[in-house]
């Protein structure tokens, strides 16, 4: 059976929540950059997961990051060493913080088992080298201050 485009949008928005998407963007360069704002209050990110789109060269360390407007920015998952991820690999983390991120070439990856609650300021993606290539991102949240939102950075 073939579902229409809003209903299929409405399963996943009970399922995972409001869903931002990211078009594909170069890597930062050995440095962590901005891929989502959070604004206003507090939100629950349910999931989270990109997709290269041009192949990644040797990009060294490669992890998601809390950066708050106020207080310490905080790693979301443990490093996974990216090497030269294919075009289609999937990159997610599964809620855990000592979990290294999740990047598979060529098939499916794991999303997250578990919501992680998110302070007002940015989602970065960190690089430890400078590198090529390119990634898509969507993120999935559910708002838990009244007014809460995310918006692509």
């Amino acid at each position: 059976m073939h579902y229409n485009k809003s209903t299929r949008q409405r399963v996943a928005d009970i399922n995972l929540g409001i869903r931002v998407d990211r078009a594909t963007a170069t890597l930062p360069q050995t440095t962590a950059a901005a891929i989502f704002n959070v604004l206003v209050g507090r939100v629950a990110m349910t999931a989270i997961l990109g997709e290269v789109t041009t192949v990644l060269g040797l990009v060294g360390n490669m992890s998601i990051e809390a950066n708050p407007t106020t207080g310490t920015t905080a790693a979301l998952c443990a490093v996974v060493a990216a090497g030269a991820f294919e075009e289609g690999t999937l990159l997610s983390i599964d809620g855990t913080k000592a979990t290294a991120m999740l990047g598979v070439n060529a098939g499916g990856t794991a999303m997250q088992s578990k919501p992680v609650a998110l302070p007002v300021g940015t989602l970065d993606l960190r690089l430890s080298l400078s590198s090529t290539g390119s990634v898509k991102w969507s993120l999935w949240y559910v708002p838990i201050d009244e007014g809460a939102y995310v918006t692509v950075a």
